[in-house]
């Protein structure tokens, strides 16, 4: 009898590894696709409504697609966690997001999909730095060749025009993912991750609005613009969230991490199909070491 069961039960769990066998890399590439296209989003829009508004916009949307999450979690917020929550909320994603939207004024959009991946390599460096972690060889030599990456990739021009200043925007706000991502560990472990992102990108958002109404352009705002900001704030932010702390929760955090080698790839190449923006020689190279660095931590750590 019980062998007849075991036996039955069989066909149930089969289907089911298949189904997570193929499900989980297909997830990966769609966040990465997502993902590499909140640049290309950026880059559209982000001349019409400039950065802050933009970004105002992006944190308001992506807060209240994940707001049902918070609301579900609500007992776990106590009021003195909320100042905690805005801070990270800056650090994490107000800042980061209004350098990388500054950055798609003046550079291509695969600009900052490549310096982007250099956040995996930060936040290995402020946990060293900071927080006590050790950090080995490997990992050392991962960043040395990564910052040579970055080097590369600023001393590049496209149509004659330097991008060293968009490069360092797009370093300086990975930076601060590596920041962010380290107090999130630190200050926010065993809270629901996506109740945590609405209530840091809701509290973000509340803080640029002031800024955000100073600077609200005076003209019109093209509709091309006005869905790619929705886009940003729903898609790339919203439901991205969404879809990766899913894979978290499937596959664990370090191996979820794994799209950020998709990124670049996917964001330089939607600006090229879809801008005609060129890819260079020069971010060629800048991206292979810095993809190359994420890839040796990423081992190192394992």
């Amino acid at each position: 009898m019980s062998t007849s069961s075991n036996c039955e039960s069989l066909p149930s769990v089969a289907p089911l590894a298949s189904v997570r066998a193929w499900l989980t890399p297909l997830e990966l590439g769609v966040l990465g696709a997502i993902w590499g296209a909140s640049f290309l989003f950026m880059r559209v829009a982000a001349n019409d409504f400039g950065a802050v508004p933009l970004v105002e916009m992006r944190l308001a949307l992506g807060a209240i697609v994940l707001l049902p999450f918070l609301w579900r979690a609500r007992a776990s917020f106590p009021p003195k966690l909320w100042p905690k929550l805005a801070l990270i909320g800056l650090i994490n994603s107000a800042i980061p997001f209004v350098l990388f939207a500054w950055a798609a004024q003046r550079a291509p959009a695969g600009v900052g999909a490549i310096a982007n991946a250099m956040t995996v390599l930060f936040t290995a460096l402020v946990g060293f730095l900071f927080f006590g972690e050790k950090i080995g060889m490997k990992r050392a030599v991962s960043l040395f060749v990564g910052f040579a990456g970055v080097v590369v990739l600023a001393s590049g021009k496209i149509a004659g025009a330097s991008i060293g200043w968009a490069v360092a925007a797009g370093t300086g706000a990975a930076f601060l993912y590596g920041i962010g991502i380290n107090l999130v560990r630190r200050h926010l472990t065993g809270l629901p991750a996506a109740a945590v992102a609405a209530a840091t990108l809701g509290s973000a958002a509340l803080l640029m609005l002031p800024f955000a109404i100073v600077q609200w352009p005076q003209h019109a705002i093209p509709a091309r613009s006005w869905l790619s900001a929705a886009m940003l704030g729903v898609l790339c932010t919203g439901i991205a969230f969404v879809l990766y702390y899913r894979l978290i929760a499937r596959i664990g955090a370090s191996r979820a991490a794994t799209v950020t080698y998709l990124i670049p790839l996917f964001g330089v190449a939607w600006a090229w199909l879809l801008l005609g923006e060129p890819l260079t020689l020069t971010m060629g190279i800048a991206g292979a070491l810095i993809l190359g660095s994420v890839a040796l931590s990423q081992r190192a750590a394992r």
